[in-house]
């Protein structure tokens, strides 16, 4: 089987996959370090291992047992190349469904390298990006949304990206997946059976059944594609951005989120010229934050350029803090920005209207002040008042309650995408229902929506669909 990869100035790539290679790579970071781990995987990992490792108890190699650890040495002929542990993982009970052996020697990189040459020189070859995680997906150890989802494991930043990328590795989105397509796989063979009987004109699918599963399935499925909002921003960042006039202690807010000062603050106007942007996480969940320029008439160029940027976040955020000054500012004038930014946002973005600076007045009259404005908080960015109560606001707004409910959240694009053709397929086939088409109309769209639930599963596949996937990996995984 042939996959493609593409390099960034080699072109493509062609290699080819062929099982009965077997492959080494480094499963650690690259570079010096106190131990580093290589990994053989293949038929002839215990044969190559063999022929180099010697145990301190003098044991023959072929009498250790699987998922088990030796401490020994490794020679080169009759030289000592370093004093290793070996873990052992017999055929089909590891991570690739093949024999693999893990090599913990000392992270000298010339250890590192010396290693490399001599098990390539016994006949491994050096693995492909995401090749030992293909080879669990081709032995049947994982299906495809399982091994998408060590690629994120491996790459989570925050206890929510960790949590659902570890849920759907150990197979929580596969195994609803599988559930859809069983209970519609059970009505395509009815409907199948029918047109074998097309001349007698029976029904062997109930059409009020098929219409209740298909209405069932419209809406888990509808479901599942609306957690793609959470999904992506979670596994991703949600970016925040902060915005309002100058002065109204943007700036000071970003510092105090971020606990560190990262923005200059300054009572000058116009300090802010570019995008400032750091991250933090609230439990469990990372938000982007991105201080912005203050938005405001001005002929001043480089002020204007940060102004347009400042219009640009905005629009690519997923929430925006409009922030004011409460002393300085009227309803009216609020309620003029609060629509000039809303007509920038994007058509999911939320904004979350906050009134700072609550310690230099009255906050009780300036709550009067403004109370024509829904859900509006006051804060003390200097003071870091009510600080936690934005915060709270924040997570709100990320869906943090659903993240908790252990419901599956759908973090990737193409599974994302595969939903949505699986629906429309579905709703052809309700409303074919509706109409009281044929049987065979019905099971052309009820076959599109297997095929698309299929997809992924990586029960149905195409070879570039796998070489984009898989060389996204790490190359030691």
């Amino acid at each position: 089987m042939v996959f493609k990869q593409y390099g960034s100035c080699l072109g493509e790539l062609v290699y080819l996959y062929n099982p009965d290679d077997t492959i080494i790579a480094l499963s650690t970071p690259p570079g010096s370090g106190a131990i580093a781990v290589l990994r053989l995987s293949g038929s002839k990992a215990f044969e190559f291992i063999n022929k180099v490792f010697r145990s301190a108890s003098d044991k023959d190699f072929s009498s250790f047992k699987s998922h088990t650890l030796h401490f020994g040495n490794i020679y080169e002929g009759d030289e000592l190349l370093d004093e290793v542990v070996i873990s052992l993982f017999k055929n089909p009970n590891s991570f690739t469904g093949e024999d693999v052996v893990e090599i913990s020697c000392h992270g000298s990189a010339y250890i590192q390298q010396r290693l490399f040459q001599l098990f390539i020189k016994q006949g491994a070859r050096v693995a492909n990006p995401g090749e030992y995680t293909m080879r669990a997906f081709m032995k049947g150890r994982m299906d495809l949304s399982q091994a998408e989802a060590v690629a994120d494991l491996v790459a989570s930043s925050s206890e929510a990206s960790h949590r659902i990328a570890l849920q759907q590795m150990r197979g929580g989105f596969s195994g609803e997946i599988k559930e859809l397509r069983e209970q519609l796989i059970h009505f395509a063979s009815m409907i199948e059976l029918e047109l074998d009987f097309s001349e007698e004109d029976v029904q062997f699918a109930n059409r009020a059944e098929l219409k209740t599963l298909v209405t069932n399935l419209i809406t888990h499925i509808t479901h599942l594609s609306n957690s793609f909002a959470l999904g992506n921003v979670i596994k991703n960042g949600i970016p925040v951005a902060i915005a309002g006039e100058p002065n109204a202690g943007k700036s000071t807010l970003l510092n105090v989120l971020l606990n560190e000062e990262r923005a200059i603050v300054s009572d000058i106007p116009g300090t802010t010229r570019d995008t400032i942007e750091d991250e933090i996480t609230l439990d469990g969940i990372r938000f982007r934050f991105i201080d912005t320029a203050g938005i405001r008439e001005t002929t001043d160029k480089i002020e204007s350029l940060g102004i347009g940027r400042t219009y640009e976040k905005i629009n690519a955020s997923s929430v925006v803090i409009l922030l004011f000054d409460a002393t300085l500012s009227d309803a009216a004038k609020l309620d003029a920005a609060i629509k000039a930014v809303k007509e920038k946002t994007g058509e999911n973005t939320k904004v979350v209207v906050v009134a700072n600076k609550s310690d230099l007045g009255n906050e009780a009259e300036l709550r009067a002040k403004f109370s024509s404005v829904e859900d509006l908080i006051f804060i003390s960015a200097k003071q870091k008042h009510n600080i936690e109560g934005l915060k709270s606001k924040l997570l709100q707004l990320a869906n943090a309650d659903l993240l908790n409910s252990g419901q599956t959240i759908v973090t990737n694009a193409r599974h994302f995408e595969a939903l949505n053709n699986a629906n429309v397929a579905l709703k052809n086939v309700y409303t074919g229902l509706e109409k009281n088409i044929p049987g065979d109309l019905l099971a052309v769209e009820i076959r599109r929506a297997l095929y698309h639930l299929s997809e992924i599963l990586g029960q149905v596949t195409t070879e570039d669909l796998l070489g984009s996937i898989f060389s996204r990996f790490c190359i030691g995984k």
